[in-house]
């Protein structure tokens, strides 16, 4: 990896850590050629590949800031700088499911209280379907399950943040997949985890909807983290791009 790169990777790690917040002003080139012992010259190539990636933004006059991390309407799908981020650093994955065990929970927990019968019957839908999918290429079904559930919620705030980052919580349920559903034991814990959500949930138990789509988030992030522990190689799908991600969900 050539100096530059690894500053860029080095800038990106603070970004990600909170060092550097989005809309920030990013320091002179002199003042982080300092601050990382090396040359104004590698900071420049560094700042210039952070930019061609939309990481950070210059204004003329005013210096180069950290761009808006969020997806914003003009964002198009995989060419977010969010995405980049995300695709680049590993530890990002586990970032996504810390997002998803709040969320997705505090939706379960609001789906169990305002959920319709057509919002049951297409979670039950959803269920069905992801059990009668191959478990080993099951990605699609099990996302729209959780989905069916995030709509039930009937917030749409909170359906609308879901959805803006659906590329990269996507991602997350791919590596669930595709480390965890090839070991039964952990496939068969799966299984009964989204069937007590799914019971929890259609039944009107807004306080164990909640535990259980917690828990279940919970259990995919540990697991893969005692794997990694365990000297275990977890495969990291890359974030799918806008059309693919279109592919998996020809309903989004």
């Amino acid at each position: 990896m050539a100096i530059s790169q690894e500053i860029s990777y080095r800038l990106e790690r603070l970004i990600l850590d909170g060092g550097l917040a989005p809309e920030q002003k990013i320091p002179s080139e002199r003042q982080l050629a300092t601050r990382l012992g090396v040359s104004r010259a590698v900071i420049r190539e560094a700042l210039h590949e952070l930019q061609g990636r939309g990481v950070i933004e210059t204004r003329h006059g005013k210096g180069s800031f950290v761009a808006s991390m969020v997806p914003g309407p003009r964002d198009i799908g995989d060419q977010s700088p969010l995405m980049h981020l995300f695709e680049g650093h590993p530890r990002t994955l586990y970032d996504l499911l810390e997002v998803r065990e709040q969320l997705e929970g505090q939706a379960a927990f609001l789906a169990a209280q305002r959920a319709t019968n057509v919002d049951r019957h297409r979670i039950t839908k959803a269920l069905r379907d992801l059990e009668e999918t191959d478990p080993l290429s099951n990605a699609r079904s099990d996302q729209n399950f959780h989905l069916a559930i995030v709509e039930a919620s009937h917030n749409p705030v909170l359906v609308h943040v879901l959805n803006s980052l659906k590329n990269m919580m996507l991602m997350t349920v791919q590596a669930s997949v595709a480390n965890l559903n090839p070991r039964e034991e952990m496939r068969k814990k799966i299984i009964r985890q989204h069937r007590q959500l799914y019971t929890a949930v259609v039944s009107g138990k807004p306080g164990p909807a909640q535990k259980a789509a917690m828990a279940h988030v919970k259990f995919v992030s540990d697991s893969m983290r005692e794997m990694e522990k365990e000297g275990s190689t977890v495969i990291r799908l890359p974030i799918p791009s806008e059309a693919a991600a279109r592919d998996l969900h020809p309903e989004l």
